[in-house]
């Protein structure tokens, strides 16, 4: 009997919270998000959307539906920066490691960030732009995000990003790899090549070409390192770690993330 009312305690507690929360929450972020200076806040945001297998450990559910809960949260997170008045965002949805993983959960996993995809690209409020290796994935994959991409082509608002599959340093030697093409083709030799190459020639074959690089980079799950996201673009970036798995991530954790960029003095290496 007694364990059965502390289970039942615990229950109306964690109950009370999350009313306490859908109560007082929604006037917090809003005073945060008035509380922002305009003139100091990020203009491309890259988000490392991380945790969804732990969060699905952590509440008993499988691996797949970890990945729904973290693709259900995608749209959220692109209303609360057009909100702040964001220019681009980079999501980081596949790794070019992840493709390692057991067939069955890759399966799974390209099925779902693929349907996500198309879901953002019919609601025709964005702009999508892919970033990766899309030559890596099974052919019908790479249609559908191809089409999904293309059909957002002309829509008038904020670029995003679809890193899928994605890594650094992959990005890097494919970025040398068409510059090399390139001069190649114009016949200029190695030894000219190399005379002349500098930082802005490899940043014109990245998969961002033409882009701003980011000024935050945001990681949930708690993990503190980058992982081949952005290495290239990343160089000046300000960081944000977030213990929040990323099915959990709220508007208020977004919203302490850029309230955090701005308190920083960014100093370019000077």
């Amino acid at each position: 009997m007694s364990s059965m009312l502390v289970e039942v305690s615990i229950e109306s507690v964690g109950e009370w919270k999350e009313r306490v929360r859908r109560l007082f929450y929604p006037a917090y972020e809003a005073r945060m998000l008035k509380a922002l200076p305009k003139d100091r806040l990020p203009a491309h945001i890259g988000v490392m959307l991380d945790g969804n297998r732990r969060w699905a450990r952590t509440v008993g559910q499988s691996t797949a539906q970890g990945h729904r809960a973290g693709a259900a949260n995608i749209e959220p997170l692109l209303e609360w920066c057009d909100e702040v008045g964001v220019e681009v965002v980079t999501l980081w949805l596949l790794s070019t490691d992840n493709l390692n993983r057991p067939a069955p959960e890759l399966e799974a996993l390209l099925t779902i960030i693929t349907d996500a995809i198309e879901t953002l690209a019919e609601q025709q409020r964005w702009r999508l732009h892919p970033v990766g290796a899309l030559d890596l994935l099974p052919a019908p994959i790479a249609i559908r995000i191809k089409e999904a991409v293309q059909s957002t082509i002309d829509v008038d608002g904020m670029l995003v990003n679809i890193a899928v599959p994605y890594g650094g340093r992959r990005e890097i030697a494919d970025a040398v790899r068409s510059l090399l093409h390139e001069h190649a083709e114009r016949g200029t030799s190695l030894e000219e090549l190399a005379e002349v190459i500098d930082v802005e020639h490899i940043a014109e074959h990245l998969y961002t070409k033409g882009q701003r690089d980011p000024d935050l980079v945001i990681r949930t799950s708690g993990e503190q390192r980058l992982g081949g996201f952005l290495l290239w673009q990343s160089a000046q970036s300000e960081f944000y770690f977030c213990e929040a798995y990323w099915p959990d991530f709220r508007k208020v954790d977004f919203l302490r993330a850029i309230r955090a960029y701005t308190q920083r003095e960014r100093r370019y290496g000077a």
